[in-house]
């Protein structure tokens, strides 16, 4: 799952990425709320965490901005501010929830679970495919014969498979949902990836596959 972190206060930013990827997700961070509206015009993220104190565009005008655009992002509210008027004013231009700082971390993650999950028609934390689970609470990779806890992009990639099978997902895609449009990593990366899922699936009886299809991308398909 990926966020667009926008938050100005340069060691907070760092603070909250930190906690957001040891939590599996991917994380974008932006310094003001010009940035965030051009991140946001790529439309690729699941959730914003968004500063209402930010500089050149503040985050109440981000925020109505990206809802007169029609965008349905979930989004979360950060603000130093503990004022009733401005938890009103942010639910009202589209936010879907708010945290007041200083708040605590396990609180900052259970907001984001839960408002991911609202965008979501899925009511489980489980996807399946096959005889393979994924569990999206633990990221835990299962069959009735063994499990694997992957690790961060492991799960990010099984994930993105798993909830589109049979679906062919180009390698741009994976880059662009997981690395991320500023990352340095090669495509080449996806494929290695790819080798280390296909090892746990075999590991684990799977009686699914990743099929490669050439120059296009990779697809979670059942074996014949």
């Amino acid at each position: 799952m990926r966020l667009l972190l926008a938050e100005d206060e340069l060691a907070l930013s760092k603070a909250l990425t930190t906690i957001l990827e040891r939590s599996n997700y991917s994380v974008d961070p932006v310094y003001d709320g010009q940035e965030a509206l051009d991140y946001l015009e790529a439309d690729n993220y699941d959730g914003l965490i968004l500063d209402i104190m930010m500089p050149k565009v503040d985050g109440i005008t981000v925020l109505k901005t990206i809802r007169q655009r029609g965008n349905p992002i979930p989004v979360l509210l950060l603000t130093a501010k503990s004022e009733i008027d401005d938890k009103v004013l942010g639910l009202d231009a589209g936010a879907n929830d708010y945290l007041t700082k200083p708040f605590n971390s396990k609180e900052l993650l259970a907001r984001i679970r839960a408002m991911t999950r609202t965008n979501s028609i899925q009511t489980s934390s489980k996807l399946s495919f096959g005889n393979v689970t994924l569990d999206q609470a633990t990221f835990e990779l299962s069959t009735s014969s063994g499990n694997f806890r992957l690790s961060n992009k492991e799960f990010q990639m099984f994930e993105l498979l798993i909830s589109n099978p049979k679906n062919v997902i180009p390698t741009e895609r994976f880059m662009e949902k997981i690395w991320g449009y500023e990352s340095d990593a090669e495509l080449n990366v996806v494929w290695v990836y790819v080798s280390y899922l296909r090892k746990k699936l075999t590991a684990i009886n799977a009686n699914i596959k990743i099929k490669a299809t050439r120059n296009v991308g990779y697809s979670l398909e059942e074996m014949n």
